[in-house]
This record gives C-alpha cells, structure tokens and sequence, in this order.
C-alpha cells in the first residue's frame, strides 16, 4: 500500500519496550473482546452515529466503532501510534469513515458547532488509575460529548482484599535446596508498601473483594480523583496467610438492556490481562495466618502523585480491629460482634411476631 510503504515502520513507536507494549496489549484476548463485544453487541447504539475515540493507540477500537455502524470516528491519539493507526485504517479500508488526529485531545477541535454521540477509550491503567488517561477521557466528556451521549465504557469498580502470596514469599523458603529466607525477608522490606503488578490465584484471596471506589463516568470529576480512601474492617472468607493486598478492577459498557451487562474485570478469578492485578506486600512481620471469620481492619489510599499527576501513591495501614467500627451485622468471631449479632437477630424475630 502506498500510504503504510512510505512511512518508516520503526517511527510509529519510541522504542522497543514501547512496541513490545502494544503488542502485549493488542493479544490481550479479554481486553479486545470486551470491547468487541460492548460496540460490535450494540450496533443499534453506533449505526449512523459520531464517535470520538480517547487515545486511539493503533486504532483497532476505531475499526470497531465504523464496523458497527458509525458514520464517523475521529480518532485521537498523541503520540507517533497515529501514523500507524493511519495505516491501519487504510488497510482495512474505512478512511472515508474513520479520521486520525496527532494530538492530545486537550489540542483537538471538532468541526465548529459540532459533538459526538459516543466516546469510546481504553484508558485504565494498572489499579485503573496509575498511568492511566481518565482526566483526558473526562476532558473530552465535558467538551465534546453530547448532553445525552454515552461513555464506552460506562463505569468503573476498584477493590480490594487481603490476600497470600505464594509466589513473592515463600519460593525463598528453599530456592534449588537452598533456604533463602533471609534474602526474601530484605527483599520484602525493601519493596513494602510497594504496589506490584503480579499474578494472584483466586484461591489465594482471602476476601471475595471490598469496593474501594465506584465511578460513574457520566458524573466524576477529575477533582474527586484526587485522593481516594478506604478504611474499614473485613471478615476472611477463608483461611490462609496474610501476605499482603490485592487490588483489581472491573469496567462495566452500555447495553440496550436485553442482555447481561457486559463487562471487562481483572478480577482474579477472570481470565488473565496484561493489567494482571496489583498487590501491595507485607512486611514479614507484619504476615500472619487467618482462619476463616477473622477480622482484618486497615485503611488503604490512593493519592496522585505531586511530581507525576498520571501516577498515584498508595498507602496502606493494618489497623487493630480490637479498636475499629465492624459493619452490623458483622460475620467475625469476635465475642462483641456474636453478642451483636445474636442481638439483632433476637429483634428481628420480635418484630416478625408483632
């Protein structure tokens, strides 16, 4: 093809790490097929409509958005990617449909008088927000979105849980026959508090998960996603050694409502993504064992970074759940929570009588 022979290969992407990225992130099956599904599953929603695509990348869920329908697609991306999704868009045919603009959004000027029907954007990052673009997303919201517009997607869920991890801590209880404790042990010292993108078996959570935030991408600001806390106390679901905290996502699409809401999770039990999930380690002193119905209280933040406004610092804090407030009815073994629990349960019969 003319277009794609003219253009160097190598200058659509900074560096090799950058191109290994993208083809991480383009074989991410659960990734593009969640996407496929909400746009190419909702035609009715694309046909004849304008969409304007947040961080195109190499453009695929621009060709989504022409394949189901749209009479346009501006397609947004600021770095070199945009020439390669140029030539992708050529090579499937659609630049009568789909626009590309080199640009961040906060540069990009739609046609005067004019705003689109739908915003589509893959811009999590890992924990959803570190090095993610939501602002950007939400810029273009409030710019260019129709009053009656749609986000794909349409909201986003964080949680979190306390969890083991086998495979940060106890590989060095015997590495090739050779105990190296006391190099795991400086090894997590040095990473504690730490987030690390890994891997955890759904049999290694300890706690199904506890919602740290929940975004409707219609309404948040940019303002409230400045700083981001939980505290509170949980109850083990099963028993295992405390090691650490898992922290995941789960992005839900717009639907017509005759189907089961689509939905893009990295979730451990969900099929793996290039996200994985991000895991906060313990100190070893800090690890112990659970039984099932133990209480685990701790306050966990998530602040934007001074320097790096993309980035974000977490915090967390085990906390004495001898001292916090437990959710009534609490499920814990602790004698005050069973006193209030059976408490409750004894009024709840009354009133039944009555």
């Amino acid at each position: 093809m003319e277009y794609t022979d003219q253009i160097d290969p190598a200058s659509y992407f900074d560096s090799y790490e950058d191109l290994k990225i993208h083809e991480l992130m383009l074989t991410d099956q659960p990734r593009q097929e969640a996407y496929q599904k909400a746009i190419l599953g909702n035609r009715a929603l694309f046909e004849g409509k304008t969409v304007l695509d947040v961080g195109a990348g190499t453009g695929i869920l621009s060709i989504f958005c022409a394949q189901a329908g749209a009479s346009k697609v501006y397609a947004v991306e600021a770095s070199n990617l945009a020439r390669l999704a140029r030539a992708v868009v050529e090579e499937n045919q659609l630049q009568a449909v789909i626009e590309v603009s080199e640009c961040k959004v906060e540069d990009f000027q739609l046609p005067e008088g004019e705003r689109v029907d739908i915003i589509v954007s893959e811009w999590m990052g890992f924990f959803l927000l570190h090095e993610g673009m939501l602002d950007s997303v939400l810029y273009a919201r409030d710019k260019f979105l129709k009053p009656n517009g749609l986000m794909f997607p349409d909201t986003a869920t964080l949680y979190v849980a306390p969890c083991s991890v086998p495979s940060r801590f106890d590989r060095w209880e015997s590495l090739f026959g050779v105990s190296m404790r006391c190099f795991g042990r400086a090894l997590r010292e040095q990473n504690s508090g730490n987030p690390e993108v890994l891997t955890v078996a759904p049999e290694h959570l300890l706690y199904d998960g506890h919602i740290i935030a929940w975004f409707d991408l219609m309404e948040v600001t940019t303002e409230e996603l400045n700083s981001i806390e939980v505290k509170d106390v949980i109850v083990a679901s099963r028993s295992g050694k405390l090691q650490g905290f898992c922290i995941w996502f789960e992005c839900t699409f717009p639907g017509d409502g005759a189907e089961e809401q689509l939905q893009l999770s990295t979730n451990p039990s969900a099929p793996e993504t290039h996200w994985k999930q991000t895991v906060i380690p313990l100190p070893e002193d800090a690890c112990e064992e659970l039984e099932e119905r133990d209480p685990v209280a701790f306050s966990l933040t998530m602040t934007r970074n001074k320097e790096t406004n993309r980035r974000y610092d977490l915090q967390l804090t085990l906390l004495d759940a001898e001292k916090e407030e437990h959710h009534l009815p609490c499920e814990c073994h602790m004698t005050k929570c069973i006193l209030m629990k059976t408490h409750l349960e004894k009024m709840q019969v009354e009133e039944e009588q009555h």
